[in-house]
């Protein structure tokens, strides 16, 4: 047998019923979190983000969660990088967390947005300071010649905020992933795993199904 066919886990850490998940995704997702967090999960935060642009190619990378409440999920990026820009031609997007000590997924579809110049302004200026310089540095997912670009780049923009505050890139900001579906999924022995799907309803409420494995 090919040794990657080979490879499996049994899941069997817990258990998902209709009747002990909240009635609201985000505060169930706060209740997952917290153990996520609680059990050591090695970056909790980082999730894959799935975008499409109009020429209907899919394109998925990790990006890090930097913000949750009832208006969705919120992560932040260059708005020319490749993301960016797909977003802007087709805001739909999934996104994936896997916490795999707990044996874990949650997936998220739904309608990514700007967040506003104050929200973005607030959490560059809370960023490191060799961060702020890498967002004015990296255009992002643009071809480069070598990594001297990015070095001699660096050094530009240094040079340009020497004592002055770095403000926030234009092209730099946050998007807010606003769900209409939430599933969580709880792996189970012989891969009869825990899916329960919550569908945003029109009068913004929420139906809770559970899907088979």
């Amino acid at each position: 047998m090919d040794p990657i066919a080979g490879m499996r886990k049994q899941y069997s850490k817990e258990t998902l019923v209709e009747s002990g998940v909240s009635p609201n995704p985000i505060d169930q997702f706060a209740l997952w979190w917290k153990d996520a967090l609680d059990h050591g999960v090695d970056e909790p935060n980082a999730m894959t983000l799935a975008t499409c642009g109009i020429n209907g190619s899919p394109h998925a990378r990790i990006v890090l969660l930097k913000g949750y409440d009832n208006n969705g999920f919120v992560f932040y990026t260059n708005y020319q990088s490749h993301k960016g820009l797909q977003i802007t031609q087709n805001p739909q997007v999934a996104l994936l967390f896997f916490w795999r000590e707990l044996e874990r997924q949650v997936r998220i579809e739904g309608t990514a947005h700007k967040v506003s110049d104050a929200d973005s302004d607030e959490y560059f200026n809370s960023r490191p300071y060799e961060s702020r310089i890498g967002a004015w540095v990296s255009a992002q997912s643009e071809v480069i010649a070598s990594r001297d670009v990015l070095e001699l780049k660096v050094k530009e923009i240094e040079q340009k905020f020497e004592g002055k505050t770095i403000e926030r890139p234009k092209f730099w900001g946050g998007f807010c992933v606003q769900p209409e579906k939430i599933e969580f999924w709880q792996g189970r022995p012989g891969r009869l795993h825990d899916r329960i799907l919550y569908t945003k309803n029109d009068d913004l409420s929420w139906r809770i199904s559970r899907l088979a494995p």
